[in-house]
C-alpha cells in the first residue's frame, strides 16, 4: 500500500475568538476593570503604575498631543531605550489616532533621516543621550532642511534636568500641557477602527535601507492577547522586559501580552544589562522573564548568578533568534522556568506565527519553535514552485492570517514580493513540519551553505558545537571556497575560565558529523556582531572572514 506523505500546513485553532476592538477601547475597560492592580513598574526611574493611574496619564499625554497640532493619522516617533514615557507615547497615539513609528535607538544620521522622512513623521520623542549616542546632537546635526516633515521635537527629560535651559520641550511640559478629561479624546476614538494603522516598524535589513512594516490595532492587540495566552498569564503574574520596547519583542510580546492579560509589566533597566536583571527578577518578584538567547546566556553565566533568588520565576519567551537547545536546558533547570516558551515570528507578522505553549513536552520546546497560533494559517513552501511541501521536507516558512502588516509604508513593490496574492507571507526562513505541525526553523535561505553540491545547515552545526562544555556561544556561516564554492567558518564564544583550540573543536567533530560538516575556519572572538534586539549580524561575520582571508566571492554575469 502507497501511503502518501502529510502536507506541511497546519491551521490554528478558532477559538477564543479574535478580539475586534481598538487597543485604547481594550486598555480602557482593563483599567475600569482592575483600575488599583499595578499596571508598569520602571525600576531604573523609581516609577510605579497602576491601571487606573496609567491609563489616566496616557490620556493627558494623548490630550497633550492634540495640543501640538497632530490629527488622526499624522506619524509620531518615538527614538528611546526602555522607559514609563515609551509605553506611554504607546498607549497615547493609539488613543486618538495617530500612528507610533519605531526609531531603532542605534540608528545614526543617515539612518534616523531615511526613517522619519520615509513616513513623514510630523512630531518625535527622543532621549537626550544615551552612552555614546547623542540624539538631539545627530538632529541639530540634520536640521530642519534634512526633515521637512518635523515640526515637533520633544526630549524625554528627569528631575535632575528640570532646573536646566533648554530650547526644545521637554515631556515633562508636554505632560503638563495635557487633560486626562479632554473631550476631543473620546470624540476621535468613536470614530477609530480595529483595521487601521496604529504602529510603524522598521525591519533590520541585512542590506540598504530597512522597511516600514505596517501593523494595525487588530494585528498586534490580538498578537499580544494570544502570547500571553501561550504562557497562561494572569494578573498575578509579574514579567520582567528586558528586550527593547522598539521591537515587537518588548512592545508586544511584552507590553501588549500583559496589558490583555492585566498583568505587571516590569522594566529592570533602560538597556539590557544582565546584573539589573536578576536583581529586578528577585526584588520584584518576577513570575517571567523574556530575552533572547545572548541575554540568557550572559545571565546565566554572570559570575554573581547563584546569589539571586529566581524561584517566583515559571515562564517567559526566548525568541529573536534560533534558541540553542542546551541553553534551553539550562534556562528551566537554573532559572526554575519549567513553562518557558519558544516564539517565532517576524515584524511583519505582528510579529508571531508559531509559539509553544507552557504544556508543550519538553522535547518539543528544545527542538521546536511550536504550533501555529490560534486564527492563523502556516505552512512550508519549496522555495523554487511556491508548492507545499511534504512533513518532514524542508522548504520557506509562509504565514497567512489576521496578524500579516498592512504592507510596508509607501513600498506596494516590496509589499507585491513579501505578501502573495493569496496573502501568504514569505518569511525568507527554511524550516520543516513533523506531523503533528510542530515547526523547526533550520535557517535563512540565504544562510543555507552550499559545499561541493550538499546543502548544509548552520543551525545544525551550531547546536551540535553547543554540546562542548566549553562553548559558550557560536555562530556559523559560509564563506567562498574556489573548490568547493563555499566553506564552513565557525565563531566561537569561549565560556569564562576556559580555554579551547582548533585542533579540539575538530577533534571533537570528528567521526560524530559528516566531514563536509567539520568548520574549515575557527575563530574564537568576545563578541558577535549583533542588531540592539539581540539578532546575530551572520552577513558582518562573512564580511569579516572575506577580508581577513582575502576572500571576494564570484559574480555571474
Amino acid at each position: 500500500m502507497l501511503i502518501q506523505p502529510r502536507v506541511a500546513h497546519a491551521r490554528g485553532a478558532n477559538e477564543p475568538p479574535l478580539l475586534e476592538q481598538t487597543l485604547p477601547a481594550f486598555f480602557a475597560a482593563m483599567a475600569a476593570r482592575q483600575g488599583e492592580h499595578e499596571a508598569l513598574v520602571s525600576r531604573h526611574q523609581r516609577l510605579r503604575y497602576s491601571y487606573a493611574g496609567l491609563h489616566r496619564a496616557a490620556r493627558q499625554l494623548a490630550s497633550a498631543l492634540l495640543g501640538l497640532g497632530l490629527r488622526k493619522g499624522d506619524r509620531v516617533g518615538i527614538w528611546s531605550h526602555n522607559n514609563a514615557e515609551w509605553v506611554l507615547m504607546q498607549l497615547a497615539t493609539a488613543q486618538v489616532g495617530l500612528i507610533l513609528v519605531n526609531i531603532n535607538p542605534a540608528y545614526r544620521t543617515a539612518e534616523v533621516e531615511y526613517a522619519l522622512n520615509k513616513v513623514a513623521c510630523t512630531a518625535l520623542v527622543t532621549m537626550p543621550r544615551f552612552k555614546s549616542s547623542d540624539y538631539l546632537g545627530m538632529l541639530r546635526e540634520l536640521g530642519p532642511a534634512k526633515l521637512p516633515h518635523l515640526r515637533h521635537i520633544v526630549w524625554i527629560d528627569t528631575p535632575a534636568d528640570r532646573d536646566e535651559p533648554a530650547p526644545l520641550l521637554r515631556f515633562s511640559e508636554l505632560m503638563a500641557r495635557g487633560r486626562a478629561d479632554d473631550e476631543r479624546i473620546d470624540a476621535i476614538a468613536a470614530t477609530l477602527q480595529a483595521g487601521e494603522a496604529i504602529n510603524i516598524q522598521f525591519t533590520s535589513g541585512t542590506t540598504g535601507f530597512p522597511k516600514g512594516a505596517t501593523l494595525t490595532h487588530r494585528n498586534i492587540l490580538n498578537n499580544g492577547f494570544f502570547i500571553g495566552e501561550a504562557m497562561k498569564l494572569a494578573p498575578a503574574d509579574r514579567l520582567c522586559v528586558p528586550v527593547p520596547l522598539y521591537h515587537c519583542f518588548g512592545m508586544v510580546l511584552g507590553n501588549l501580552a500583559c496589558f490583555t492579560h492585566g498583568a505587571t509589566i516590569v522594566y529592570p533597566n533602560d538597556a539590557f544589562d544582565a546584573l539589573s536583571v536578576l536583581e529586578t527578577v528577585q526584588a520584584e518578584r518576577c513570575t517571567g522573564l523574556h530575552g533572547v538567547p545572548t541575554m540568557f546566556i550572559a545571565e546565566l553565566d554572570h559570575p554573581r548568578f547563584r546569589e539571586f533568588d529566581l524561584a517566583t520565576l515559571r515562564t517567559g519567551i526566548m525568541a529573536g533568534s534560533p534558541c540553542p537547545i542546551e541553553v534551553m536546558k539550562r534556562v528551566v533547570s537554573d532559572m526554575h522556568m519549567e513553562q518557558v516558551t519558544i516564539a517565532y515570528g517576524m515584524t511583519e507578522t505582528s510579529p508571531v506565527s508559531c509559539q509553544s505553549s507552557t504544556d508543550t513536552p519538553l522535547a518539543k520546546r528544545v527542538s521546536t519553535v511550536g504550533q501555529v497560533q490560534p486564527h492563523l494559517e502556516v505552512r512550508i513552501a519549496d522555495p523554487e514552485t511556491g508548492a507545499t511541501v511534504a512533513t518532514g521536507a524542508t522548504g520557506e516558512l509562509c504565514t497567512r492570517g489576521y496578524s500579516v502588516m498592512l504592507g510596508y509604508w509607501g513600498d506596494e513593490e516590496k509589499t507585491r514580493e513579501a505578501i502573495d496574492g493569496d496573502g501568504w507571507m514569505h518569511t525568507g526562513d527554511l524550516a520543516t513540519m513533523d506531523d503533528e505541525g510542530y515547526v523547526n526553523i533550520v535557517g535563512r535561505i540565504k544562510d543555507m551553505v552550499i559545499r561541493g553540491g550538499e546543502n548544509i545547515y548552520p543551525r545544525e552545526i551550531e547546536e551540535f558545537l553547543y554540546r562542548m562544555p566549553q562553548v559558550q556561544d557560536v555562530q556559523v556561516v559560509g564563506v567562498p571556497d574556489r573548490k568547493y564554492g563555499e566553506e564552513l567558518c565557525a565563531w566561537i564564544i569561549v565560556k569564562p575560565g576556559q580555554s579551547l583550540t582548533e585542533e579540539a573543536v575538530r577533534g571533537f567533530c570528528q567521526g560524530q558529523i559528516a566531514h563536509y560538516k567539520v568548520p574549515r575556519h575557527i575563530r574564537f572572538v568576545e563578541a558577535f556582531p549583533m542588531t540592539v534586539t539581540g539578532k546575530i549580524q551572520k552577513f558582518r561575520i562573512r564580511e569579516a572572514m572575506k577580508s581577513e582571508l582575502g576572500l571576494q566571492e564570484e559574480k555571474t554575469a
